[in-house]
């Protein structure tokens, strides 16, 4: 690892965009496609960019190697659930409180890690920034301007989708010594084969005639948040280190709310910015714990 340069400043933040840009387009595509087909067709595209890095690199996939089971299973919970279950949310909430909600993964894994890790547990700072980042998220439900009876529903389904992203991590350290390129491709590999089945029976997308931006849209969702974003994560990773990517959690829900603004002209009201400000606190106390832990 390296001293972090503009450069990777610069990618991080180009990271950042990427995946904040999700939830917008996740908003435009569920105008045309329901959330089944939204899940399959980023796991689609995005398995693409990596596969192709991985043939190019002549990394081996092990989708079907005897750790298949592992892969299908961290495919399902860490893409195919949230997928749908963010997708589905997002249909009836306004996009920038998807991107504040799922900002939560951080703090959800650091109660997950205290209970599943030997080396995660609570301490004081770790507790004090879990409480003041679900504060906001509790403070956020009391908006009744953004979250009502219609919708209360689908935020906390938005929330459930970051919890798999949370457990699908957990899960993962049981092949943490494999290639991140490899377990990438392998769970994109068996997303893909877990939804073919249920879009089929399920939405029939091929009777679809999606409006263009939607096409755009999940497009877009599959080869860039979802394939390249991976990729460019891998190399930040690779670089400086998983505290200095880690800093994405800070910058995603505040440029999930710009983008929101600036492409779908969703509200933003004063509950909105107090509970974004109460969640990056929160990540900053706990991404400040696990760095002094670290170090």
């Amino acid at each position: 690892m390296r001293q972090p340069k503009i450069i990777d400043y610069t990618l991080l933040t180009i990271l950042s965009l990427i995946w904040a840009s999700a939830f917008f387009n996740i908003k435009i595509a569920t105008y045309s496609f329901g959330p089944v087909t939204i899940a399959f067709l980023r796991v689609f595209f995005g398995a693409i960019p990596v596969l192709l890095l991985c043939y190019y690199k002549k990394i081996k996939i092990e989708a079907f190697s005897k750790d298949w089971h592992w892969f299908a299973m961290i495919g399902f919970i860490n893409l195919v659930a949230p997928f749908f279950l963010i997708a589905y949310g997002v249909k009836s909430v306004q996009s920038n409180l998807a991107a504040i909600l799922m900002s939560t993964t951080p703090l959800s894994s650091t109660i997950l890690g205290h209970f599943y890790t030997k080396n995660e547990k609570f301490n004081v700072v770790k507790t004090f920034g879990i409480l003041i980042g679900f504060s906001g998220i509790i403070f956020l439900f009391s908006d009744n301007l953004l979250i009502n009876q219609n919708n209360f529903t689908s935020a906390l389904l938005i929330l459930l989708g970051s919890t798999c992203y949370v457990i699908g991590g957990v899960l993962t350290l049981k092949i943490s010594k494999k290639k991140n390129e490899n377990v990438t491709g392998s769970i994109l590999i068996w997303a893909t084969i877990i939804l073919i089945p249920l879009v089929s029976f399920i939405e029939q997308p091929w009777q679809v005639v999606p409006r263009t931006d939607s096409l755009i849209s999940v497009i877009y969702l599959g080869i860039v948040p979802t394939g390249i974003a991976w990729l460019l994560r891998f190399k930040i990773l690779k670089d400086n280190g998983l505290i200095f990517q880690s800093q994405v959690s800070y910058l995603i829900p505040i440029f999930g709310t710009i983008l929101g603004y600036i492409f779908l002209k969703e509200l933003i009201t004063i509950k909105v910015l107090i509970s974004l400000t109460a969640v990056c606190i929160g990540i900053y106390f706990v991404r400040r714990a696990d760095g002094k832990k670290l170090s």
